[in-house]
């Protein structure tokens, strides 16, 4: 027989009904992981929020005093706040997503 044969008859022998667990909460509904999570959620965009007010007191500052390296570092840090931002957006609904999935 050759392999091509023996891999399609072993792959005939495998189950056909191959179930589907539902979700469950590892944490058995305990409150203090979606505590945590959502502690973390708001310290991201409260971090997001202060690197974008620091970044454009960097680029006025770079700006005033005739500081071109600052005002670059200060153009560099808000677009990478702003990229936390977006970032932190997105995964909010996410994990609330899964973590509603599972109760």
């Amino acid at each position: 027989m050759s392999s091509i044969h023996f891999v399609v008859h072993a792959l005939g022998a495998l189950p056909a009904d191959i179930t589907n667990p539902a979700p469950a909460d590892p944490t058995s509904g305990s409150n203090g992981v979606s505590l945590l999570l959502s502690y973390v959620k708001w310290g991201c965009l409260v971090a997001a929020a202060v690197a974008a007010v620091a970044s454009g007191g960097l680029m006025a500052v770079g700006s005033l005093s005739n500081r071109p390296d600052h005002q670059e570092k200060g153009k560099r840090a808000l677009v990478w706040s702003l990229g936390g931002v977006i970032v932190t957006a997105c995964a909010i609904p996410l994990v609330n997503t899964v973590f509603g999935a599972a109760h």
